[in-house]
C-alpha cells in the first residue's frame, strides 16, 4: 500500500511509532523460527501480513521499550540513561518477551537493588544485542534535523543497557535511518547508505552498509537475523530500502528472514512508517493492533507529544519541513 496525498510531518511521527508497533506485533508469532520453516509451513508472508490469522496484534518488549524512550524524550527533551531506565522499569511487563539479561536488570530495579553492576557485568565487554537499536526510533524523530545531537542522544539511549560499541552503533545507525526516512520525499538508496556509513563508527557496520550500497535497492544481501546488532540491523534496513513505498512488502520481507522476526519487522516498520506516514500502514492491521492502556491510541498520543516537543524546539528553525 503506497501512501497518497500530502503526508505531514505529524503523520510521519505517528507512522513511525505505529509502523514499529505493527511490525513488531506481526513478526512476533514467527520469532525463533528459521526462514526455511516459515517458507515451508506457512502461507506466503505477504498474505499473512495482508490478512493476519489473529484477532489482535499484540506487541512485544520492542514497542514497550520504544514507548519508554519516547516518554523520556517528551518529558525531558533529552536522554539521561538513569531517567530512561526509570521509564523502562515503570513500563515493564515480563510477559512482553524481554531478554533474560534485561529481565534481570529490570527485576533488580523493581526490587530497588543495584542494577548498574549488572549492565556492566552480565555481558563481558557489554551487550552487542539489537535491543538498543530496536527502541531508538523516537530519537531519530525528535532530532531528525540535528545529526550531531541525534548521534549523541542515540548513544545515550543505548548506554543505559548496551555498552559494547556494536550495540551502541546499532542504535546510532537506526536513529539516523529514521531521520532520513522522515526527511526525504524521494529515497536515494546510494545517498541513504552513504549517510548511514558516515554515522557508523564500527568497522563492522561501515562494511555492511557499504556492501548494502553496492548491492542496490533491487538486490538484498542478508547480514543476519539474530539478536546481535551486527547480525540484524543492516538486514532490517535493507528490507526497507528494497521497498520504500510499500509497508506490507517491507515487513513481509523482514519476517521471512526468520529468527528475530519481531525486531527485524519493528525496525523495518518504523522506517517505512516514518517515510509513508500513518496512511501507508494498512488499515486492517491498525484496526487489530492492541488498544489497551498503552496500545494504539496511546501510541498516537505519544507520537503527537513527541511532535509537539520537536515543534517547540529551536532545532526546527530552518528545517523546511511540512508540518
Amino acid at each position: 500500500m503506497k501512501a497518497t496525498g500530502v503526508i505531514t510531518l505529524r503523520d510521519r511521527f505517528r507512522g513511525c511509532l505505529l509502523g514499529l508497533a505493527v511490525g513488531d506485533a506481526a513478526g512476533a508469532p514467527f520469532e525463533g523460527l528459521a526462514a526455511e520453516t516459515i517458507y515451508r509451513d506457512f502461507p506466503p508472508t505477504n498474505e499473512l501480513v495482508a490478512n493476519p490469522p489473529l484477532d489482535v496484534l499484540t506487541y512485544t518488549d520492542d514497542t514497550q521499550m520504544t514507548l519508554g524512550v519516547a516518554e523520556c524524550l517528551v518529558a525531558d527533551g533529552r536522554i539521561d540513561p538513569d531517567r530512561l531506565m526509570q521509564h523502562f522499569a515503570s513500563n515493564y511487563e515480563a510477559g512482553r518477551g524481554y531478554g533474560s539479561g534485561l529481565r534481570r536488570i529490570l527485576d533488580a530495579m523493581t526490587a530497588q537493588q543495584e542494577w548498574k553492576y549488572l549492565v556492566e557485568t552480565l555481558f563481558p565487554g557489554g551487550s552487542f544485542g539489537n535491543g538498543a537499536a530496536m527502541r531508538v526510533a523516537p530519537v531519530g524523530l525528535l532530532f531528525h534535523d540535528d545529526p550531531d545531537r541525534l548521534r549523541q542522544e542515540a548513544r545515550q539511549s543505548a548506554l543505559a543497557t548496551h555498552l559494547h560499541p556494536l550495540g551502541v552503533d546499532g542504535a546510532v545507525v537506526v536513529a539516523t535511518a529514521v531521520s532520513i526516512a522522515l526527511r526525504e520525499s524521494v529515497l536515494n538508496s546510494e545517498a541513504f547508505y552513504d549517510e548511514l556509513s558516515k554515522a557508523a563508527e564500527t568497522e563492522e557496520f561501515q562494511w555492511q552498509l557499504r556492501t548494502a550500497r553496492r548491492m542496490g535497492r533491487d538486490n538484498m544481501m542478508s547480514f543476519g537475523s539474530s539478536l546481535a546488532a551486527h547480525r540484524s540491523v543492516t538486514t532490517a534496513i535493507t528490507c526497507f530500502a528494497m521497498w520504500p513505498d510499500s509497508y506490507e512488502n517491507t515487513i513481509s520481507r523482514a519476517i521471512t528472514m526468520g529468527d528475530d522476526t519481531d525486531t527485524l519487522a519493528a525496525i523495518a516498520g518504523a522506517l517505512s512508517g516514518a517515510r509513508l506516514g500513518v496512511q501507508g500502514i494498512p488499515q486492517q492491521l491498525l484496526n487489530i493492533l492492541e488498544n489497551g492502556p498503552k496500545g494504539r491510541d496511546y501510541i498516537v498520543q505519544v507520537a503527537d507529544n513527541l511532535y509537539a516537543r520537536w515543534s517547540d524546539s529551536t532545532t526546527r528553525v530552518g528545517s523546511g519541513q511540512t508540518q
